[in-house]
């Protein structure tokens, strides 16, 4: 393995890896890398071949999935956005045919079978989905596929950005907890994090331990809006200097509460204060 590298984002095992890598990790072999596309509203990513195996990550539709083996119904391979490397049902994938052109904006959209909210609806697709556009029909904008999106669900690749992070937390009040996910039917606590960065145009890892080195330290008693509060596995963001917004594990769901109560309720179950308080 590479020295000091993180396996979760390095696309290299004992018996293949990343043509790239070849003389940097050792394995029994090295395959070039297939790009693929996430065809399905979104695609669990995780962490063997084995259905039953819970989620490490998920995939939005439209984003790349670097492939380099097969295994069964699944492929092996590295997420485009975040790099994190899993395993992901074939049949969610196919071979890249055009980038994509726009991103959903708004929470969740559909998408319709024809250019009418009578049609046929397709999705739903959350925050952040990438989709290849290649006409306008009267408001509506046909994609790549034949689906045809709403103009205002979408926004052009590299603009259109929001501009708090913590307004984009917000609206995923009341989504479902679940580990590994992260659109706006379920996510947990660091999949919030990064959707509310992702819809900002700003970079973020897809971990609550990688979430916790972004930005700059800031005193915890000058939190502010859009500060980050750390603990070991978990994160959450501040909605002024009182009140945090997290995906917990806790409740199962999205809330937003007083960060005192969160501080209470963790240091009664044994699970220690927060480890640190980022600036963005």
């Amino acid at each position: 393995m590479i020295e000091g590298g993180d396996p979760r984002l390095i696309l290299a095992r004992a018996d293949l890896a990343a043509a790239s890598l070849e003389g940097l990790v050792r394995s029994e072999r090295y395959a070039a890398v297939r790009t693929l596309q996430v065809t399905a509203p979104s695609a669990p990513v995780l962490p063997s071949a084995d259905p039953r195996s819970g989620w490490v990550d998920e995939l939005l539709y439209g984003e790349l999935f670097d492939v380099v083996g097969p295994e069964g119904d699944f492929l092996w391979g590295q997420a485009r956005r975040d790099g994190y490397v899993g395993f992901v049902a074939a049949a969610l994938l196919e071979p890249l045919a055009r980038p994509p052109t726009h991103r959903v904006s708004a929470i969740r959209a559909y998408a319709f079978a024809e250019p009418s909210i009578r049609s046929q609806p397709i999705g739903p697709f959350s925050l952040g989905a990438l989709v290849a556009i290649d006409s306008d029909d009267d408001g509506f904008l046909k994609s790549r596929d034949g689906a045809f999106f709403w103009a205002g669900c979408l926004a052009p690749i590299g603009g259109g950005f929001e501009r708090d992070p913590a307004t984009v937390a917000e609206r995923f009040l009341g989504a479902p907890y679940i580990w590994g996910g992260r659109t706006s039917l379920a996510l947990d606590c660091s999949g919030l994090i990064q959707q509310a960065l992702y819809a900002c145009g700003k970079a973020c890892p897809r971990d609550a331990d990688q979430q916790a080195r972004l930005g700059r330290p800031v005193d915890p008693d000058d939190l502010a809006r859009g500060d980050l509060v750390c603990w070991t596995g978990h994160i959450g963001m501040m909605l002024d200097e009182t009140r945090l917004i997290h995906a917990s594990f806790h409740w199962m769901a999205t809330r937003a509460e007083a960060l005192a109560d969160v501080v209470a309720r963790n240091q009664a179950a044994d699970r220690g204060g927060p480890t640190s308080f980022r600036r963005l």
